[in-house]
């Protein structure tokens, strides 16, 4: 299964649409996954033209992007849980610090946001790329396609997981 990462699309502060470049690097994926800051839950249909589409709502999506209402959709919640060939992938936009113990350890956020242990964690709100693991636990940002780096308006990035086998290989990619 090959999914495609999206997050921190920022429409229509970036622009009316997604670059094109967009939808021909996600052509021929099996799902899309969004981690948040659309602005416009009309994102999640265009990209659903190319794949289906799972997504979260992220804390620009609250404001609404006029900043004056919240944006109500039911295809956004604070969390997704996906089971994919025996891995458990959890999506949530802001993943904050992984602990500040004695109150908020590991385990306790993997419980609160996902009912229990992941193996992949998809997030964004950084718009900076990464693809880290932590306590056993892959970290996926996949950065912002349209302010990658919270810089300018310009070409950024998406991600991708690829799974085979309860194997998950993950890559960033530049769009150009």
């Amino acid at each position: 299964m090959r999914i495609g990462l999206i997050s921190d699309t920022h429409i229509p502060a970036a622009g009316r649409q997604l670059w094109p470049q967009v939808y021909d690097a996600f052509r021929g994926v099996d799902l899309i996954m969004h981690a948040g800051d659309l602005y416009i839950p009309a994102v999640l249909d265009w990209l659903a033209e190319v794949a289906p589409v799972i997504a979260v709502s992220g804390n620009g999506d609250y404001a609404g992007w006029q900043g004056n209402k919240p944006v109500r959709d039911p295809r956004l919640p604070e969390t997704q849980l996906l089971e994919v060939d025996g891995l458990r992938i959890g999506m949530i936009h802001i993943l904050g610090s992984p602990e500040s113990p004695p109150y908020y350890t590991w385990e306790r956020t993997l419980e609160r946001y996902f009912g229990g242990p992941v193996d992949v964690i998809v997030h964004g709100d950084t718009h900076v790329e990464e693809i880290r693991t932590y306590s056993g636990v892959l970290l996926v940002n996949p950065g912002s396609p349209t302010f990658p780096r919270n810089m300018q308006l310009r070409l950024g990035t998406i991600g991708f997981l690829e799974i085979e086998e309860g194997r998950v290989h993950p890559t960033v990619q530049q769009l150009s």
